[in-house]
């Protein structure tokens, strides 16, 4: 099966053009407490057969993990069960820092979804 992937700078162009991108950390939970993307949701890899239905239908959803290893194979997974908007983001978070973008806390991840 093909997986579409982003690489950060791509990912990074497409929010600052202000598309409409669900952005879906699956890391654990102790990872996510190191930071993760801004305006990222958090749903732990191993819960996404069940919340796999609640996936935004109508705007790509871009799933990240630290490498980009694990979200890959959550990406095949997903379309597998026929959900075709899921992108992985090539790199994952590390990635996403070493070009120097933006990662906050989950606090302040709450703070910006209210």
């Amino acid at each position: 099966m093909f997986v579409k992937e982003i690489d950060a700078s791509d990912l990074k162009a497409r929010i600052e053009a202000g598309e409409d991108i669900a952005l879906l950390d699956i890391r654990s939970d102790a990872e996510v407490a190191q930071g993760m993307l801004p305006d990222a949701e958090h749903l732990a890899m191993h819960l996404i057969p069940l919340r796999m239905h609640d996936l935004p239908k109508d705007k790509d959803v871009v799933l990240y993990c630290r490498s980009g290893a694990r979200s890959y194979h959550a990406c095949n997974f997903l379309g597998q069960q026929g959900i075709g908007n899921v992108i992985n983001l090539r790199g994952g978070i590390i990635a996403w820092a070493r070009n120097g973008f933006e990662i906050v806390a989950p606090q302040q991840q709450r703070a910006r979804m209210m």
